[in-house]
């Protein structure tokens, strides 16, 4: 009579699944397949297989690993991010971080070590000048 329907439901690691909003405390381990918005307090490890993002009024004390990571609130501790980094103006993160890409806003506070994966060059080479002027 009822059958049962194949769950073919993938979670969509671009969207935001999870928001922890303003005013909420979450204490212990968070694993997800989204993306997840910050813009409480989580105290306790983050694992996301999409997006962190961390809001200005966001904070963290957490070990985050993650795609891509967008920093504008406060973070402490350790980062491992597949992808991108992005601290902006507002964003404090006090860790050691290991990611492919590190962006750093003006005014954006980052204290710890970092270490970029050799391999996937993130900056392009320039031409040395004699290069130029004999292609001239």
């Amino acid at each position: 009579m009822f059958k049962n329907k194949p769950t073919t439901n993938k979670i969509n690691p671009d969207a935001t699944d999870t928001l922890i909003g303003e005013g909420t405390t979450f204490e212990g381990k968070l694993k997800t397949e989204a993306s997840i918005r910050i813009e409480g307090t989580i105290i306790g490890d983050i694992m996301s297989s999409g997006d962190v993002i961390i809001g200005e009024n966001g904070s963290a004390t957490s070990n985050v690993i993650a795609r891509d990571l967008v920093l504008a609130g406060q973070l402490n501790g350790d980062v491992e991010v597949r992808g991108k980094l992005t601290i902006c103006a507002t964003g404090v993160l006090n860790g050691n971080i290991a990611t492919q890409a590190l962006v750093i806003e003006s005014g954006g506070v980052f204290n710890g070590s970092s270490k970029m994966p050799v391999g996937k060059a993130s900056v392009t080479p320039v031409e040395s000048q004699k290069e130029l002027k004999a292609s001239s």
